[in-house]
C-alpha cells in the first residue's frame, strides 16, 4: 500500500535515533507475541518499548544490538508497561519484522536525518 506524500516539514517532525538494547524479556501479557526492550539512547536516556520481533529474534541475542527507533511518539500503555518509543523494522514477505540497524557501531542517541 502506497501512502500519501509528505513534505520535508512533515519528515522533520519525526525524531529517529540510534540506541542499544540493554535488556530484553518476553512480554507475557501482550496480546501478540512480543518482547519488552529497554534501550539506551545516550543523552536522551533509557526508554522502554514493546516490540513484536519474536519471530526472527531470540530474547537472549538482543542485548547489545543497536537499533533505530522513533523517540518522539507519545508514550502508549500496552498491557502493564508504558511503551516510550517505536523500534523500527521492515516487514518481510513472511510478515515477520526485520530490525533496522546501523551497519557499524555508532554512539547512542544520534539523530537519523
Amino acid at each position: 500500500m502506497k501512502k500519501e506524500k509528505i513534505t520535508p516539514a512533515d519528515f522533520d517532525k519525526i525524531e529517529m535515533r540510534t540506541g542499544t538494547i540493554l535488556t530484553a524479556s518476553v512480554f507475557t501479557k501482550a496480546h501478540k507475541p512480543a518482547y519488552i526492550l529497554t534501550i539506551d539512547f545516550g543523552e536522551l536516556g533509557i526508554l522502554k518499548s514493546s516490540a513484536q520481533i519474536s519471530d526472527l529474534y531470540n530474547v537472549d541475542d538482543l542485548p547489545g544490538r543497536q537499533i533505530i527507533a522513533v523517540t518522539n511518539f507519545p508514550p502508549k500503555q500496552i498491557a502493564d508497561i508504558m511503551s516510550e518509543c517505536l523500534v523500527l523494522g521492515v516487514v518481510n514477505a513472511d510478515n515477520k519484522v526485520v530490525l533496522l540497524t546501523p551497519d557499524r557501531q555508532i554512539p547512542n542517541g544520534l539523530l537519523i536525518s
